[in-house]
C-alpha cells in the first residue's frame, strides 16, 4: 500500500473533525501529489505529540524558524510507509528518544493552518506518541529548545493549536 493510500483510509477512518477531514480528502482527492513539499497547493504533515503520562508533561520543541513552542512533526518522505510510521519518526528524529510508542487509535486531532509561499496549507495530521519512562531527549538542528512542560502549563507556552491537540491527547488517555 502506498503512502497516499494509507493516508485516505486514515482519514475515512478518522471519526472526529468532520468538516475538515472532507476538505484533506478533497485536498488528496483534487492534488495526487498533496502529500509532499512540492505541491504548490498545499501538503498533507504528520505530527506527533511527545506524552509521559505518568509524570503528566508532554515534550515541546521551540521550532527554529518559527520560534514557537510545537509539538514535534514536519514533512512526509517517500520511505514513510504510513502517516503513523511519518510522526514516529519525525518524533524520534526531533526528541532524540528511542523507544516512543505511538498512542492507540490512530489520529488524535487534524489541524491544518497557512504556511508562507510557495506551498499555502499544512493538511496537519497529528498523532500522540508514549515516552518511555525515563526518557531522555536531545536537541536537533530543527529545535532552539526541547522543554518538558506540565500539562497545565502547556496554555502559556504554546497556541491553541497545541492545546487542542493536548485536550485531545489526554481525553484519548
Amino acid at each position: 500500500m502506498s503512502l497516499y493510500d494509507d493516508a485516505v483510509l486514515v482519514l475515512k477512518g478518522y471519526e472526529g473533525q468532520a468538516e475538515l477531514r472532507q476538505a484533506y480528502l478533497d485536498h488528496l482527492a483534487a492534488h495526487p501529489d498533496g502529500l509532499w513539499k512540492a505541491c504548490p497547493a498545499g501538503h498533507l504533515t504528520a505530527s506527533a505529540l511527545v506524552v509521559a503520562p505518568e509524570r503528566g508533561q508532554v515534550l515541546l520543541t521551540l521550532h527554529r524558524k518559527l520560534r514557537m513552542w510545537l509539538q514535534m512533526g514536519g514533512h512526509c518522505e517517500p520511505g514513510d510507509p504510513t502517516l503513523a510510521a511519518a510522526a514516529l519518526r519525525e518524533a524520534t528524529e526531533e526528541s532524540g528518544i528511542a523507544g516512543l510508542t505511538p498512542l492507540p487509535g490512530g489520529p488524535v486531532r487534524l489541524d491544518r493552518h497557512a504556511i508562507p509561499a510557495p506551498c499555502h496549507w499544512h493538511f496537519d495530521v497529528q498523532y500522540a506518541v508514549l515516552a518511555p519512562p525515563g526518557a531522555v531527549h536531545e536537541i536537533s538542528d530543527e529545535s532552539l529548545d526541547l522543554r518538558w512542560y506540565a500539562y497545565d502549563e502547556v496554555a502559556g507556552v504554546a497556541d491553541e493549536s497545541v492545546v487542542r491537540l493536548l485536550d485531545a491527547t489526554r481525553a484519548r488517555l
